[in-house]
């Protein structure tokens, strides 16, 4: 039976329905179902929504090496650019522009794979947050989890290629 349109689903609400909201979208308790209108718990939504996630990533490890290797790259770039800066006045000045450059670089790749991600699964995310088959903080913070790995590891590269390139402390502690 579908509850997108108007089937059977659809007459079940209306019969269960109580006129006790005055917004005509707001979708009344049924049976099975929380007050909250949705049929899981937020645990069991969020679970699902990690496990999908998790599996998409997994499913396409071409994306994880390009990503990898793109970053790879790019740091070797900047690595070169700013190759064995010193201490003095100039040094320091170019320091802070690779330092610059490691927070652009880091955070508009992050934004940008995000942004993609999201952006191919915008009709199905918009298809199940109508059906009320979960929240939207359920699916940002499952998204988010099961992509920390691939978040984690990129700034992991790039800084470990960068950072003895350019010259900075030495020392594990300082790295860190």
């Amino acid at each position: 039976a579908s509850h997108t349109n108007g089937g059977p689903g659809g007459i079940e609400v209306a019969k269960h329905a109580k006129h006790t909201n005055n917004d005509p979208y707001f979708l009344q308790p049924m049976e099975g179902v929380d007050g909250t209108g949705y049929r899981a718990s937020w645990w069991t939504q969020f679970y699902c929504i990690l496990w999908r996630s998790w599996l998409s990533v997994l499913k396409d490890p071409m994306l994880v090496k390009v990503r990898l290797l793109q970053t790879a790259m790019v740091a070797s770039l900047i690595g070169s650019i700013y190759f064995g800066q010193v201490l003095d006045q100039d040094g320091v000045m170019n320091i802070n522009g690779s330092l610059f450059l490691f927070l652009t670089n880091m955070t508009f790749q992050n934004v940008f794979a995000v942004i993609n991600v999201f952006s191919a699964e915008l009709p199905v995310f918009l298809r199940e947050k109508r059906s009320r088959l979960y929240r939207v903080d359920t699916y940002f913070l499952g998204k988010t989890i099961a992509e920390l790995p691939l978040f984690i590891a990129v700034p992991f590269v790039f800084t470990s290629i960068t950072y003895p390139m350019i010259g900075l402390k030495a020392g594990v502690s300082h790295y860190l």
